[in-house]
């Protein structure tokens, strides 16, 4: 995937409380030099560093890279138990978080094959960001209208419209309305070439 490093400066009430220090024991426990584990995140080690001190905030696509890089999921990166992995998320425990412009909710447990978000993309944030990556993606428009690229060929979508796609093929993703639209999303890292990415440590596993 490729990130964007130009994620917003951590402000007081805005970063995201548990992600700096997990970043760091993330990175320590899967044996990864700061320099090899930005190069292996498409970041750069300054970048990093910063995320790990809190002095900048994640964008969503980079907790995403991340989580491959050290081989477990976003939710575990934002210092959320995946323990008990209960089948039902109700709507009163569905907690909002801000990353890169972009707020969205956990959709589905931790610690699955698949991660299910809704997200709130506003008008003008992350527009220019061109992802790739392994896996796949699944994305479901609730409200708004989005502009959805994928390769050369841009697509309209609007209320009750989906995409289903390969998320190697460069995708970009921007909200066409000036108030933004809300998705869900559902995505896949198991194309990739280590099959437990995505899935977070299971018991047993070195960690």
């Amino acid at each position: 995937m490729h990130s964007s490093e130009a994620g917003p400066p951590a402000a007081p009430g805005d970063a995201l409380p548990a992600v700096a220090p997990q970043l760091r024991a993330l990175r320590r426990r899967a044996s990864l030099t700061l320099e090899a584990a930005a190069r292996d995140a498409g970041l750069s080690p300054a970048h990093l560093s910063r995320l790990e001190t809190g002095q900048r905030q994640p964008s969503l696509p980079t907790l995403l890279s991340l989580a491959r890089t050290y081989g477990t999921t976003v939710s575990e990166l934002l210092g959320e138990s995946g323990a008990d992995r209960d089948a039902v998320v109700r709507a009163a425990d569905m907690e909002s978080t801000a990353a890169g412009g972009w707020t969205y909710w956990q959709a589905g447990a931790a610690g699955r094959g698949m991660q299910a978000l809704r997200v709130r993309v506003p008008h003008g944030s992350q527009g220019d960001i061109v992802r790739v990556h392994p896996g796949e993606e699944w994305l479901y428009v609730l409200k708004g209208r989005l502009r959805l690229r994928l390769g050369e060929t841009l697509h309209r979508l609007a209320p009750g419209d989906s995409a289903h796609f390969d998320s190697l093929t460069p995708h970009r993703i921007e909200a066409q309305d000036p108030d933004g639209v809300e998705l869900l999303f559902v995505h896949t890292l198991l194309q990739s070439p280590t099959a437990t990415l995505c899935l977070g440590p299971t018991p047993g596993d070195a960690t």
